[in-house]
């Protein structure tokens, strides 16, 4: 993983605070794709648990897998007696013990290129499913986006991550279901969209943007700047556009 990828440690309790959580028509896309039911997931890259607790409300034994502790710490806080924490990447994991879905929460594309998809694979029961979903928090009025974008200007050209492929963002189908469609190794990949729509105050939309890992790059007097100049442009509550993009995938039977 790299540096950018194990950055959010440092503000573990923040990410809990600030990053949303995840609705429960998140997890009816999943099930109704799987057609089955799901006793049994594997989560890749955790972090302090929001997909994690969803998951577990419903009944699924979760093996929760983070490798920063500081984000381990935080989740531990909050997991319930079906949720099992692991501190260990992705690349760490060894074949072995095989689950009916392998999930991860805006954390896939840190993973590494090499092998992810035999090891996601190797992870999944015949016919099991595997899930990636996240997307970009930003303010629904184009006036405030803008203005939000030229107080970020001097500090950042962008907040966002770029396609680990180089699909570009107005193509109809999005990374990781490019790449899943080349894979031998699955099937019948989707893509689905669920539709998210909040009300933030201006402190707590800064407090998200503490989260993201653009700003956790710059030194610390520049993120501080950065985030004054984004106060100023903010109004007192910002309504929010947060869409879930969902990518769903079956194992191929062997």
């Amino acid at each position: 993983m790299s540096a950018r990828a194990l950055s959010f440690g440092a503000t573990a309790e923040a990410y809990e605070r600030f990053r949303p959580g995840y609705p429960q028509e998140l997890f009816d896309v999943v099930m109704t794709y799987a057609g089955r039911p799901v006793r049994t997931a594997l989560e890749i890259g955790a972090g302090t648990g929001k997909a994690t607790r969803l998951f577990a409300a419903h009944g699924v034994t979760v093996t929760a897998t983070e490798p920063d502790a500081a984000m381990l710490a935080e989740l531990n806080k909050t997991v319930p007696p079906n949720v099992t924490t692991v501190r260990a990447a992705f690349e760490d994991l060894r074949p072995g013990e095989t689950y009916g879905l392998v999930y991860a929460a805006a954390a896939l594309h840190w993973t590494r290129p090499e092998g992810r998809w035999p090891r996601a694979a190797a992870l999944l029961e015949p016919e099991g499913v595997l899930a990636s979903f996240g997307g970009q928090v930003q303010p629904t009025d184009p006036a405030v986006a803008e203005s939000v974008r030229r107080a970020r200007a001097p500090f950042l050209e962008s907040d966002e991550i770029p396609s680990p492929d180089g699909t570009a963002p107005d193509e109809e189908m999005q990374w990781p279901g490019t790449e899943l469609r080349q894979s031998p190794l699955f099937l019948d990949i989707q893509q689905a969209l669920v539709k998210r729509r909040l009300t933030m105050s201006a402190p707590d939309y800064v407090g998200y943007l503490s989260t993201v890992s653009a700003y956790l790059q710059l030194p610390q007097s520049r993120r501080q700047q950065a985030y004054d100049a984004i106060t100023r442009v903010l109004p007192e509550r910002v309504e929010i556009t947060a869409d879930i993009i969902v990518h769903l995938a079956r194992r191929r039977s062997e």
